[in-house]
């Protein structure tokens, strides 16, 4: 039986087919390392369109395209970022990753490389994250899309799994010998239990544990905090933008008030701005109003006032206001680099956390979450059978 608290499968993966002319990715969009992903494998099994997603990027400065020798300066100082934040995670403490950064680096590209690396890719400021866990997430370089969406995927492999919707759980005894799952009222009982709630949700006591968590999972779920990572998709009229279909723009930031653009998405008019970070959280705690005038400002900011009169329609992502999620992504805060394989654990032995948390490499994608999900479902069964 899944309990879920909301009304559709999926979670952080919500295709959104009704605002735009096209399947609009609200959560998770990227099936990265296709070739290696089962998310893709059993994509293509059901009969979904999978495709490599553009790999270009395109960086503004100001009102232009960034220069080739501008190009060259952000990609190398990528590189210098990720490698010096490698070499400080096989140092014997686990520091931050804004701590691993060059001392070096050139003030103009300190905002830029903290937005990619921290906010755009872990949904937090580098100073809050793990050198340790960021250096042990796996290659996100090459990506596919499905076209039909995630939500439809992930809906069709759970459409025969008996499914009990608005049903949040708020009470989880695990005790004794069996555990116990209270939602609306009723309690069902069972043998084992896999719990996918988000840290999120784990963090905000909306589930009461009895008897309380042991202290390894506690501080783990604490120490895996979710980071913010909201989308303002606007439609506009023709292509103000002048940008091909799917390219990918980034700025040349002066401080953190800098975002990402995912320009007409799968050739429409439909462009996204991604804000991630303490400024995404920000945003979205004044509301969805204050999230798209953030995203047309810093468009005319790049593009100039004219696209203003294009805007057709707007829709902002608000995770961070989600009752059942409360976040983006889990980012393992500065010396937590172990919380992962802790949560991973089981506890009084029939009881399993899984989600893009649990998994050590692949923390923050859905496979990622499927993996973790598989772990425990596997540990569940042979808890079941009594098989090695």
């Amino acid at each position: 039986m899944i309990l879920e608290a909301g009304d559709r499968w999926g979670g952080r993966c919500f295709t959104d087919t009704r605002t735009f002319p096209i399947a609009y990715e609200r959560g998770a969009r990227l099936i990265y390392a296709p070739d290696a992903n089962p998310i893709a494998k059993v994509a293509a099994e059901l009969g979904f369109d999978i495709s490599t997603a553009p790999p270009g990027q395109r960086l503004r400065v100001g009102h232009r395209n960034a220069r080739e020798g501008e190009m060259e300066e952000f990609f190398s100082n990528l590189v210098r970022c990720s490698r010096a934040i490698s070499d400080a995670a096989a140092g014997k403490v686990d520091v931050s990753c804004a701590q691993a950064l060059p001392k070096d680096l050139g003030g103009d590209w300190r905002p830029t490389m903290e937005f990619v690396l921290g906010g755009f890719r872990c949904g937090k400021s580098l100073s809050e994250i793990s050198a340790v866990d960021f250096a042990r997430s796996g290659e996100r370089d090459v990506a596919a899309l499905s076209r039909q969406g995630l939500g439809p995927l992930l809906s069709k492999l759970a459409f025969k799994s008996p499914t009990q919707f608005f049903s949040p759980v708020t009470r989880i005894e695990w005790g004794g010998r069996v555990v116990e799952a209270e939602a609306r009222g009723s309690v069902l009982t069972a043998r084992t239990a896999i719990v996918t709630a988000s840290t999120g949700v784990l963090g905000s006591g909306k589930i009461k544990f009895q008897p309380a968590l042991p202290a390894r999972h506690a501080e783990a779920i604490g120490k895996l905090g979710l980071g913010s990572y909201e989308r303002v998709a606007i439609e506009f009229a023709g292509n103000p933008l002048g940008l091909q279909s799917d390219d990918f723009v980034f700025q040349k930031a002066a401080d953190a008030n800098t975002a990402a653009l995912l320009a007409n998405v799968s050739g429409s008019r439909v462009c996204m701005v991604e804000i991630a970070g303490k400024l995404a959280a920000n945003l979205a705690a004044d509301g969805e109003g204050a999230m798209t005038a953030f995203a047309v400002d810093w468009l005319i900011g790049l593009f100039g006032s004219d696209l203003k009169r294009a805007v057709k329609r707007t829709q902002a992502t608000r995770w961070a206001k989600e009752p059942w999620v409360l976040g983006a992504f889990s980012a393992a805060a500065p010396g937590a680099a172990g919380a992962r394989k802790a949560l991973s654990e089981p506890v009084g032995g029939h009881l399993w956390f899984a989600g893009e948390a649990v998994h050590e490499t692949l923390w923050g994608t859905l496979a990622g979450a499927w993996e973790a999900g598989e772990r425990a479902a596997d540990a569940a069964i042979k808890k079941l059978t009594g098989r090695p």
